[in-house]
């Protein structure tokens, strides 16, 4: 076989390193975003935070932009596959600050078909969230273990007694269960030697029993049923409180299955004393550790705010989540001295990625407050009379109505949370699928979700509504649902099925 020489024409498109962090920050969340501002501003001299007030991103406005085509984003999702991998930097130039496209870092790189809705557990405000303190909230609570140490300093107990109770202590979870077997727990303390083995079980087992003296009530116990019949041990001893115990101790799963019959044949008590017992348990608290959980972890820190505008809403950007950075004068005005030496042309690569940096920040939250914008023209009516009122919407209504990649919508509405009037919520969630109505349109799966749960919380408890009645009711409101479907948003709002929702 001859060697030969070929011409081929073929057309290639590589992302520079500055379209693909721009796509890497796009898809970070706040946090994630601060980490990556902490490691840059160590790792570039010339990145600094501003402290000042000013402009966060000083000489931005002045960079010229310049709108780029879908067909391009199209060729970049196709030729980048993740997005994410480096571009062959040989045949890729790079840029100088100004030269490049206002969108090429909106570029999308998978095709995300997102047809759904995702809530955030603890996403919505409540009346517990404003009845808290912002300095209790802000400030760090104790927690279950030093709540105990705290309780174990006054019991004056043996060094070997106490010692043995700090170590149950240091093995609870943070619901205030024990996590492992008091035998797995000799065992790894005593190591090969059975005698001693045996004698810190024994041990372990006294302090386990001065452990369940500790508050809170309950604490120390190795499943639901020892939680619950601890804390009952603890109420006045009255009849419901003798029959809740046997229920705790064996028949759970009947009380939880609504087994009247049941219960009243293994307790030998009538229905009206089997309610009484059921209120006492409904009154315990299944995870004493809770109280003592940090609440900050769970708060969640709008990147968007909505505001009311004359009759319409608006979106602007959360103020406390922007990077507000700066160049160094004093580097840069250091470089301007050694611009034409080797150490120069080092030291202007790292000023080029600082500017970069700044600009493909300010970018993010400017496509993250557009897309919200266009999010919130399309879902007026949720911002006035709340989840009931929500209209279909997809990805690519949004796409096509900002000239973006579906990818890139994906991008910004994951990990994006929105303040609302009626809560904060992720992006995500005022996207959803449509149901088709009697009358030819359609309904927002987020609105049937919400008709379902007002159906259920004004359900008789004594009759509860089946997923079957649950259907033919929102049929009657012109709204075609299948049970099935009614089913999976009933569980996708941790609903309960009928038969567990019934009262005794």
């Amino acid at each position: 076989m001859k060697p030969s020489l070929q011409v081929r024409l073929s057309q290639h498109l590589a992302l520079t390193p500055q379209l693909q962090q721009s796509i890497r920050l796009l898809q970070l969340s706040t946090l994630e975003l601060h980490q990556e501002v902490e490691q840059m501003l160590e790792q570039n001299p010339f990145l600094e935070p501003e402290d000042d007030g000013g402009d966060p991103m000083p000489g931005l406005s002045s960079l010229p932009e310049a709108p780029v085509t879908r067909e391009r984003e199209a060729q970049a999702d196709a030729e980048t596959g993740d997005g994410f991998e480096a571009a062959d930097a040989g045949g890729v130039d790079t840029l100088e600050a100004g030269a490049t496209e206002r969108d090429d870092w909106e570029n999308g790189t998978e095709r995300d078909d997102f047809d759904g809705i995702r809530e955030t557990p603890g996403s919505r405000s409540g009346s517990d969230d404003d009845e808290l303190d912002p300095i209790d909230r802000a400030s760090p609570g104790i927690s279950l273990q030093d709540h105990l140490r705290q309780q174990l300093l006054g019991m004056r107990l043996a060094p070997e007694d106490a010692a043995a109770v700090m170590v149950l202590i240091e093995s609870l979870d943070e619901d205030g269960y024990l996590a492992d077997p008091l035998e797995e727990i000799a065992a790894h303390l005593a190591g090969d030697d059975d005698e001693a083995r045996e004698d810190l079980l024994d041990r372990l087992r006294c302090a386990l029993k001065w452990l369940h003296n500790l508050q809170p009530t309950g604490v120390g116990a190795r499943d639901l049923s020892e939680c619950l019949c601890l804390q009952l041990r603890a109420l006045p001893r009255s009849e419901a409180q003798v029959v809740a115990l046997l229920i705790c101790k064996g028949l759970l799963e009947a009380l939880a299955r609504r087994d009247i019959k049941k219960l009243m044949a293994a307790t030998g008590a009538d229905e009206e004393l089997i309610k009484q017992a059921q209120a006492l348990i409904v009154a315990c608290e299944p995870k004493p550790g809770r109280p003592f959980t940090r609440a900050e972890a769970n708060i969640i820190v709008p990147d968007v705010i909505v505001q009311k505008a004359g009759r319409g809403w608006k979106v602007v950007l959360n103020p406390d989540v922007m990077p507000r950075l700066r160049i160094n004068d004093l580097y840069a005005q250091a470089l301007r001295q050694h611009r034409g030496s080797d150490s120069g042309q080092a030291l202007g690569a790292r000023l080029q990625e600082a500017r970069w940096f700044m600009k493909n920040i300010q970018q993010r939250f400017d496509t993250i407050q557009r897309v919200s914008q266009a999010i919130v023209e399309r879902q007026k009516n949720f911002f006035t009379h709340g989840e009931i009122a929500m209209k279909p919407l997809v990805l690519r209504e949004i796409a096509d109505e900002l000239g973006l990649h579906e990818s890139t919508i994906s991008r910004v509405t994951t990990a994006k949370y929105m303040a609302t009037p009626f809560g904060t919520f992720e992006l995500k969630y005022f996207f959803g699928s449509s149901l088709n109505t009697e009358a030819g349109g359609n309904a927002s799966s987020t609105a049937v979700r919400a008709l379902i749960k007002q159906l259920v919380s004004s359900e008789d408890p004594a009759k509860p509504l089946s997923d079957s009645q649950l259907s033919q009711m929102l049929e009657e409101q012109g709204i075609q649902v299948a049970r099935r479907t009614v089913a999976k948003y009933r569980e996708a709002l941790k609903i309960a099925p009928a038969n567990l929702r019934k009262s005794l």
